[in-house]
């Protein structure tokens, strides 16, 4: 227990960065310590001590829910840094948004716009060939 060296009491612990940016999370996910303590199957008192740091009893699996519950990666809720962003293999900008259109489409419609995309694939395989 640290103390004040002028006074004689106990000093009030200060939260880490990793508390401070729980109870950021917490706050901004609209929950009280106590609500985030029941969505993780814990104690308000619980989660008092992981933003102030004076316990670090979190389990793996408890940090993986609290990310969950938090709505952010593991990755941010640990170190405050969003995860690098690899890029997703699939069509992306107008072409991404024409399939997203032509999924909404009837099966039999779907069907049709897969025979001619294939077709001008293959018809541009062949000019390059």
């Amino acid at each position: 227990m640290l103390v004040d060296m002028k006074t004689g009491r106990p000093l009030k612990p200060r939260p880490t960065e990793f508390g401070q940016r729980l109870a950021e999370l917490r706050q901004k996910a609209g929950l009280s310590q106590a609500q985030l303590g029941e969505k993780l199957d814990r104690s308000q008192r619980a989660v008092a001590d992981w933003e102030m740091q004076e316990t670090t009893a979190l389990r793996p699996e408890q940090i993986i829910r609290l990310a969950e519950v938090l709505d952010v990666s593991v990755e941010y809720l640990i170190t405050g840094k969003e995860p690098e962003k690899r890029g997703k293999p699939g069509p992306k900008g107008q072409l991404a948004e024409t399939f997203l259109e032509v999924s909404k489409l009837p099966r039999r419609q779907q069907q049709k716009v897969v025979e001619m995309a294939q077709g001008f694939v293959a018809l541009h395989s062949k000019e390059k060939a």
